[in-house]
């Protein structure tokens, strides 16, 4: 038997009434025929249970499934919700929220098992439309000159079935809301846990096909610093690895991040996947396999040669004013704290004002900067008398002794690039060396201003 009640009665909008109230003599008559039907389709429960169980079953796959792994459970929720719903039709003002709490217990367990949406609203939906029926037919055999006035409370009953897809609709979405979160939050830590190198060696399987990322893999760290005063909701990204696979996690200041790349250069281990992680600390995770940084959507993993630090670095593109820095190569999730370590002593030998350092390529800077004490106290015994000059003589022999250095000692080059006379650069390098008592010719002796020099600059400049 059809419906008694075509679809446009199913949903009125705008604050619902309370349900079943008697507002005419009609419809006192309407509840007492409603009332009448629901306690036999509550007398014969099981048999209304088995009859949604088998109409799920036919037109519901994703029930069917759960069917066939878990179909005790099923039906006991069929059950319990059937009872509480055709119970509320009798006594709405006692079991109406026991209702919508089943409801809303059920919209959390289906999203925890990964039941889609849509089919737990059909699913609703047939329940729904099965207890109508049933009401139809019992008053249609015992009562039928009554069947007409079940028309009166069609609406109030198709509301009530609303009502509770709602809830369930509410509670799911919640309850996704919260396992994205848990999941997202996971893997944070997990990235989290592999750069302080934390992670335990028998979780680094575990995080390896969470994160998508072969164990074994060959990995770099890169470091990367936004200029003062920008943050990740002034830039799309901070930084970007075209046609490497990158996992990136967003520093809690907000002003930088943290990349493990894959210096492997083939697929990684799983399937491709784009994950970010924001958290309301601040920190975020976000793997990418081609350019954009953390922040964008791309994630295709490109098939190479495996990469050295160097071409890292080359490959690094930061945005204005940025700085970054590259640890060496290390092979294995178990090594990323440390070559997170190193990328962070390669950041600190970055010039302020940005760009790249890969650390295997400043080595004698990172040792300046990995004890900065012993830094300060060599720049002062080497270059203590000239330090102390008048500013401005004092850039200026300073600026000609860094300049003389960068071009392999040639006068004739680092003239070029300070536009003055070669043997004005000569007399400047003389008196460099009258007032250090070093000589330029002495190798020990370039050795300690080159390394003074790079503690000036990075431990007090």
């Amino acid at each position: 038997m059809q419906h008694l009640v075509p679809d446009h009665v199913r949903a009125v909008p705008g604050p619902r009434t309370p349900v079943f109230a008697a507002r005419s003599a009609v419809e006192g008559e309407a509840l007492t025929v409603l009332h009448r039907a629901a306690r036999a389709l509550l007398a014969g429960l099981p048999d209304l249970t088995e009859r949604l169980m088998t109409v799920l079953r036919e037109r519901e796959p994703a029930y069917r499934a759960a069917m066939e792994t878990d179909a005790d459970g099923v039906r006991e929720e069929v059950q319990r919700s059937l009872r509480l719903n055709v119970g509320s039709l009798l006594r709405p003002g006692e079991l109406r929220e026991a209702a919508r709490r089943c409801s809303w217990a059920i919209g959390r367990s289906r999203a925890e098992r990964g039941l889609p949406l849509d089919a737990l609203l059909r699913a609703f939906r047939l329940g729904g439309g099965l207890v109508w029926q049933g009401l139809v037919d019992e008053t249609t055999r015992r009562h039928p000159a009554d069947v007409r006035l079940l028309v009166h409370v069609a609406a109030d009953v198709w509301n009530f079935v609303d009502e509770h897809c709602a809830v369930v609709a509410d509670a799911y979405r919640q309850t996704e809301r919260e396992l994205v979160w848990r999941r997202e939050n996971r893997l944070r830590l997990m990235t989290a846990a592999l750069l302080d190198g934390t992670a335990r060696i028998a979780d680094l399987p575990a995080t390896a096909a969470a994160l998508g990322l072969p164990e074994q893999g060959r990995y770099a760290v890169v470091v990367v610093r936004l200029s003062a005063g920008r943050s990740y909701q002034d830039a799309r990204g901070p930084a970007e690895l075209p046609g490497l696979r990158v996992l990136w996690h967003r520093d809690r200041d907000g002003g930088g991040s943290h990349g493990i790349v894959l210096a492997d250069g083939g697929p990684s281990a799983g399937n491709d996947r784009d994950h970010d992680h924001a958290t309301g600390d601040g920190t975020g995770t976000r793997t990418r396999a081609t350019g954009g940084g953390p922040d964008g959507p791309e994630d295709r993993t490109a098939a190479g040669p495996a990469l050295d630090a160097g071409r890292i670095g080359r490959r690094l593109v930061l945005p204005p004013g940025a700085r970054a820095g590259v640890s060496p190569v290390a092979d294995g999730l178990a090594a990323i704290g440390d070559a997170r370590r190193l990328a962070d002593t390669a950041l600190r030998t970055c010039p302020r004002t940005g760009g790249t350092v890969v650390l295997e390529e400043q080595l004698p800077a990172a040792l300046v900067v990995s004890a900065p004490n012993l830094g300060a106290a060599l720049a002062e015994r080497v270059l203590g008398p000239l330090l102390r000059l008048d500013p401005a003589d004092r850039d200026v022999l300073l600026d000609t002794l860094t300049a003389w250095l960068s071009c392999d000692g040639s006068a004739q080059r680092a003239a070029a690039g300070l536009y003055c006379h070669r043997n004005t650069v000569l007399n400047r390098l003389r008196r460099c060396e009258q007032l250090t008592g070093r000589s330029l010719t002495r190798p020990a002796d370039l050795v300690e201003l080159s390394l003074a020099l790079s503690s000036h600059r990075l431990c007090t400049g």
